[in-house]
């Protein structure tokens, strides 16, 4: 089953993507065609993990961790199927992240690897979505990179846990204006979304919502104004958004963007040593 989440009547409203339409809980219908699409997830959190793809590691020239590490992004993050991700005038590094969002579906807490899919409500692809001009502010809490307001597209629908699994291998793949820029699978993963879970209930309580990101594959790069991404999980439906330039002033109190070793190492995979000559050299145009 497709759940999906739209705006109706001027609330939001979920229903079912089938046959071409949306049938609507609480009875009624929508053209997906017209629809204001809304993340599928009402989340408490959002949880992210920082690395877990192999191709991504040797990218970056990165040893492997012993075990995954996470930061949250706010609810305020959530975007919808076909909206717009906002590039502030300045900036120049908003990155594209193609993930599969993991939603919770039961309350977990304790809960073991081998149990974890049991407490899934459903899968759906997602675009962690970070302004690199702002990685020397925040480095791994990620605040200010990837916290930013609609910075997490989500859909356009999430398949329920009864009707798709990852466990029996996907193809996660995001496309710019139509050409494939990234490409990953399960064989890809270091960790799955089973033991990403069990680690994260250990400590924190995971809610029925709350939506966990397992991780980007290789090749994230910055997104320019007039670009339409797409992030396709292999058989669901793709999530579609267009970046636009966002005329907003970002001076006053607080780290302002900049082009920092850190910014070029990360939005373009260049080696830390090389991402600082340049900026020391000023080559950072």
């Amino acid at each position: 089953m497709l759940r999906v989440r739209i705006l109706h009547d001027g609330a939001p409203a979920w229903g079912e993507l089938a046959d071409g339409e949306i049938r609507l809980d609480g009875g009624g219908s929508a053209d997906p065609a017209t629809a204001r699409w809304l993340a599928p997830a009402e989340p408490t959190k959002i949880i992210a993990v920082h690395l877990t793809y192999r191709s991504r590691l040797e990218e970056y020239q990165a040893r492997m961790p012993a075990e995954p590490s996470y930061f949250m992004k706010p609810p305020t993050t959530l975007n919808g199927h076909l909206g717009e991700l906002r590039r502030p005038t300045g900036t120049r590094f908003l990155n594209y992240e193609g993930e599969l969002a993991v939603i919770i579906g039961r309350e977990m807490k304790g809960v073991r690897p081998e149990d974890a899919h049991a407490h899934v409500a459903g899968f759906a692809p997602a675009n962690d979505v970070g302004l690199h001009d702002f990685r020397h502010a925040d480095r791994g809490s990620m605040l200010r990179v990837k916290g930013q307001d609609g910075f997490l597209p989500l859909g356009p629908a999430m398949v329920t846990a009864d009707a798709w699994t990852p466990d029996g291998g996907f193809r996660l793949t995001t496309r710019i204006n139509g050409e494939v820029v990234q490409s990953g699978d399960g064989e890809d993963l270091i960790w799955d979304y089973r033991y990403q879970l069990a680690d994260l209930c250990r400590t924190i309580t995971l809610c029925p919502g709350d939506v966990v990101l397992t991780g980007t594959p290789a090749n994230s790069r910055p997104m320019a104004p007039g670009d339409v991404v797409e992030v396709e999980v292999e058989g669901l439906p793709a999530l579609r958004n267009t970046v636009v330039d966002w005329d907003v002033d970002l001076t006053g109190p607080g780290d302002q963007p900049e082009t920092s070793a850190n910014t070029l190492h990360v939005a373009l995979a260049i080696p830390e040593d090389e991402a600082e000559r340049r900026v020391a050299a000023g080559e950072v145009d």
